[in-house]
């Protein structure tokens, strides 16, 4: 099984990060690839929890789903949460594909950087049908979005406090 990395640097502090990772609202919007929507259809934000996510090709031409034509589902759990530093999910697709089945390991890793707060994501387990540079890919733009989402959140923040 492979395993990928990405790093992101978010222009706020690390609660402020911390809370979109366990926001289900914001979920549904920033772990998302481009070129698909999502619906978060579950989410328990605490270590045992679980959630259910579906996203949709937009463009069902290009890319197979995992789960039907169009739609990649996966299930999962929150196995470790560290206030404001890490967040552990292990996360699986509805398949019925043996190269696509099998349980993965996300964890989001939070340290206080110059300007902010460095985001890093490590997805352990790929299965064989996930190639690894197409999976860097969809992180890091899930990433951008994390980061566009946060900062865009804090600002509005700091300006209500000014």
């Amino acid at each position: 099984m492979t395993t990928t990395r990405v790093q992101r640097t978010v222009r706020a502090p690390r609660a402020a990060v911390y809370r979109a990772l366990l926001d289900g609202e914001a979920v549904g919007r920033w772990m998302v690839p481009n070129g698909m929507s999502s619906e978060v259809r579950a989410f328990d934000a605490r270590e045992g929890g679980e959630f259910r996510i579906s996203l949709t090709y937009d463009d069902p031409s290009t890319t197979a789903g995992k789960t039907s034509d169009r739609v990649d589902s996966y299930g999962g759990r929150f196995t470790r949460l560290v206030q404001d530093t890490e967040v552990v999910q292990v996360v699986e697709f509805d398949t019925d594909d043996p190269d696509t089945a099998g349980e993965m390991v996300l964890t989001f890793t939070l340290v206080d950087v110059e300007g902010g707060t460095q985001v890093t994501g490590v997805h352990e387990n790929l299965p064989p049908s996930v190639r690894p540079e197409d999976n860097e890919h969809g992180w890091a733009m899930s990433l951008g979005k994390l980061a566009a989402l946060v900062e865009e959140r804090e600002q509005g923040r700091q300006r209500g406090n000014a």
